[in-house]
């Protein structure tokens, strides 16, 4: 921490929180309802592609009964009656539910984000699109890779303590800017642009861009929850 130069946060400092509004908890639904929507890759992939299916339908409402009843229990991070982190420095266990959650929070940011750079880097170097079949090779070894980190304890915020939650939620929500981002202007570009040569170059440096871009400002702590925190008194982890 002694070699970090960017912004930091000092949990002191922090409003103190021991509950959690109603409205705080039913806005943290949604974002697991996402997480897990994406889960099927493949299926993700063609809803993106091809538009609405009758798979994604079923899906859908699989994942709302799933999160809804997690919900109901308070078994999805945020949605819990209480803040279950209160000291960052504090070694506590990770409950399941959050490692469960979090590991696919990342394989939604890690999964899709690498096999869309794949696929920008195979149809510059070919001047032929193979995203579909990519996806339909790529998506559950990784998946089965992430989740098996996951299982290890390997990726921030699925450890088994909460010891280093006053770093490791930085990472996350690194990565959650900087993938959010350029998936969302590939998107764009995607759609927009005609289906060339030249168009595929411009959308691979731009996705490359905004994920080093916003990459590195989330590093230097100038986006929002990016910046260390510091343990000190009791304090509530977002």
């Amino acid at each position: 921490m002694k070699q970090y130069t960017g912004r930091v946060e000092y949990a002191h400092e922090r409003r103190m929180r021991t509950r959690n509004k109603f409205w705080y908890r039913v806005a943290h639904w949604p974002i697991w309802i996402w997480v897990f929507f994406l889960a099927p890759g493949p299926l993700t992939f063609q809803l993106f592609a091809h538009g609405p299916s009758g798979a994604n339908l079923l899906w859908l409402i699989a994942v709302l009964f799933g999160t809804g009843v997690a919900a109901l229990f308070g078994q999805l991070p945020g949605v819990e009656a209480a803040p279950y982190i209160l000291r960052f420095c504090e070694d506590k266990p990770n409950p399941l539910y959050r490692r469960i959650c979090y590991t696919f929070a990342w394989n939604a940011l890690l999964n899709f984000a690498l096999l869309n750079l794949i696929g920008l880097l195979v149809a510059v170097a070919t001047r032929r699109w193979r995203l579909r079949q990519i996806y339909q090779y790529g998506y559950f070894p990784l998946l089965v890779l992430i989740v098996g980190l996951g299982v290890a304890g390997v990726l921030p915020r699925v450890r088994r303590s909460t010891a280093g939650e006053g770093t490791e939620r930085r990472y996350f929500y690194g990565t959650v800017w900087a993938v959010t981002a350029a998936q969302t202007v590939l998107l764009i570009f995607w759609k927009a642009l005609p289906e060339t040569h030249a168009a595929d170059l411009l959308k691979l440096f731009v996705f490359v861009a905004v994920l080093a871009g916003v990459g590195f400002a989330a590093s230097r702590g100038a986006l929002p929850r990016t910046r260390p925190i510091l343990p000190g008194e009791l304090m509530v982890a977002d």
